[in-house]
């Protein structure tokens, strides 16, 4: 090699290109097992909330509390599904939904206020659970006691996780919930 080659600059290598990303897919079809443990395990703490009201002359089965069971028992391993988000999410709707009740009165203005409240509360609280938004929409449009109504749902909520737990480590092979407890 001359003296002069290596002065020469050299060629630099041409950088790789990054493999393209993988389109987004819907998540697999899960076994008939796995289909029939969740859907039961739903139902049966749901049915397990109706009869509780049913004896205390309460509703306990709210809407979001069947989107919680649904996301604790078919999606068990999604930040939504955890213990801290369903139980702390909810609490978090319910006071901005009795706050804003307080505040605004009861409308589909004032729940929509609510509703944006919580979801940045519970962003910030790092306690995602989207059902909980419809919670605090509930509190103000319907107004429930609150010396009832929050106590029912802390209740609720726990029941939520302990099935959520104790459904988990029936099935052999079933993901474990919770992920994280706190």
């Amino acid at each position: 090699m001359s003296p002069h080659a290596a002065l020469r600059p050299q060629p630099t290598p041409l950088p790789t290109p990054a493999p393209a990303p993988t389109p987004a897919r819907a998540p697999a079809r899960p076994t008939t097992a796995a289909a029939l443990h969740s859907v039961s395990a739903v139902t049966a703490v749901l049915l397990g909330l109706v009869a509780i009201g049913a004896m205390i002359h309460e509703p306990v089965l709210i809407p979001p509390l069947a989107a919680s069971a649904a996301l604790v028992h078919s999606a068990p391993t999604l930040p939504l599904a955890q213990p801290r988000g369903v139980i702390v999410g909810h609490l978090v709707g319910a006071a901005v939904g009795y706050a804003v009740l307080a505040a605004a009165g009861s409308s589909g203005w004032a729940a929509a206020v609510a509703a944006g409240v919580t979801l940045a509360l519970n962003m910030a609280a790092r306690t995602p659970h989207s059902p909980a938004v419809a919670t605090a929409v509930i509190i103000v449009l319907q107004a429930p006691a609150p010396d009832r109504f929050v106590p029912l749902l802390f209740g609720s909520t726990v029941l939520l996780v302990l099935t959520g737990f104790a459904a988990s480590r029936v099935r052999r092979g079933a993901p474990r919930y919770p992920a994280y407890w706190w």
